[in-house]
């Protein structure tokens, strides 16, 4: 049976076999190297374990950063045309914008070098609910990137987008760092959603790294506390999201362009829950689409349930109501079908 010491050798050789055969910078390989130097001679000194834990968990996290891993970008107007109308209903202007957007991404990738190519960042500015979040992922589909979303709903700390220091007992890389770990990509779509919702506290902080994300020229060496190593996100793709433009730096809002979000009409609502929301909801619920007919004349009271203008995700809400309700009195009264009228909606439907 191995002793310890010989245990500490193996442990140590297995950390220095990993950083030799990894790609990373070389000026990172000699960091994490002079780490491990300091764990050999941490074995005389009785401070090993402690070390050991601290030491092999910075190395994992560098192993998993995707020093220069990148996607290939599919960049076909057509297709993305047909991303768009597969998860967007009218909207048309919008959609015009982020066609022409991969318009520019494909002349200026042909036109520069990739070391110097550069994207626009995106910010989509609109009301709850008028598909902000997933135009980013159908945008990210259309390109055949991978995503990344970084909430920034109660964000409290910049320390979150950027990491702690390692010198700080169960410190991590921040949220962008573990993000294009996750997608194991440098390229991803980052989608930075509502940038507007940090805690006021940190709200200064917060803008600071987010004008060194955004900014091109700040991008390409992105610090995070944790890594304590600049990494290049200069290829990835930005688009940011917000309620309203309120509480966010001039310096912020000068690096973005603006895409403002038209709120939609109870007519095209309607369309977007029959064509869209419903099959959805109906096949995730194991319901046929004849199983739950709901009447013409009741929709516009699925689109205001309440009386007022509920947006998308309240709609959502309504219709997953309807549809569990549906599968219960199908499955308990062994009705083949669930039709929902005027005279019956209360059933179904949200009530004061």
């Amino acid at each position: 049976m191995p002793d310890h010491h010989q245990i500490l050798d193996q442990e140590i050789a297995d950390l220095k076999q990993q950083v030799s055969s990894a790609q990373m910078p070389e000026e990172m390989r000699l960091k994490v190297e002079k780490d491990i130097v300091a764990l050999e001679r941490s074995i005389d000194l009785g401070s090993y374990d402690e070390k050991y834990e601290k030491v092999s968990r910075y190395i994992n996290w560098v192993l998993q950063v995707p020093w220069q891993a990148e996607s290939k970008d599919v960049l076909d107007v057509t297709k993305a045309a047909e991303v768009f109308s597969k998860h967007h209903y009218g909207m048309q202007d919008v959609k015009d914008r982020f066609l022409e957007y991969i318009s520019v991404l494909k002349l200026r990738q042909d036109q520069f070098s990739k070391s110097d190519f550069r994207a626009p960042v995106l910010l989509l500015v609109g009301l709850v609910g008028t598909g902000k979040t997933t135009f980013a992922y159908s945008l990210a589909e259309a390109l055949g990137r991978e995503m990344v979303r970084i909430p920034f709903g109660g964000l409290g700390s910049a320390k979150e987008l950027r990491g702690n220091s390692r010198l700080y007992l169960e410190a991590e890389p921040g949220r962008v760092i573990k993000g294009i770990c996750q997608v194991k990509v440098r390229n991803p779509v980052i989608l930075l959603d509502e940038i507007d919702r940090s805690s006021q506290e940190a709200n200064r902080d917060i803008m600071g790294v987010l004008v060194e994300l955004l900014d091109p020229a700040q991008n390409h060496a992105f610090h995070d506390l944790y890594l304590d190593y600049p990494v290049d996100l200069s290829h990835a793709i930005f688009i940011a999201t917000a309620n309203n433009t309120t509480n966010l730096a001039t310096a912020v809002l000068d690096r973005m362009e603006k895409i403002s979000m038209p709120t939609y009409s109870d007519q095209e609502k309607i369309v977007i829950a029959k064509k869209y929301i419903l099959p959805k909801l109906l096949e995730k619920a194991g319901l046929r689409p004849e199983q739950l007919v709901i009447k013409d004349d009741v929709w516009p009271k699925v689109v205001r349930p309440l009386g007022f203008d509920a947006g998308i995700r309240t709609l959502q809400r309504t219709l997953e109501g309807a549809v569990r309700k549906s599968a219960r009195i199908i499955v308990e009264k062994g009705y083949e079908e669930v039709v929902v009228t005027l005279e019956n909606r209360q059933i179904f439907l949200p009530q004061y």
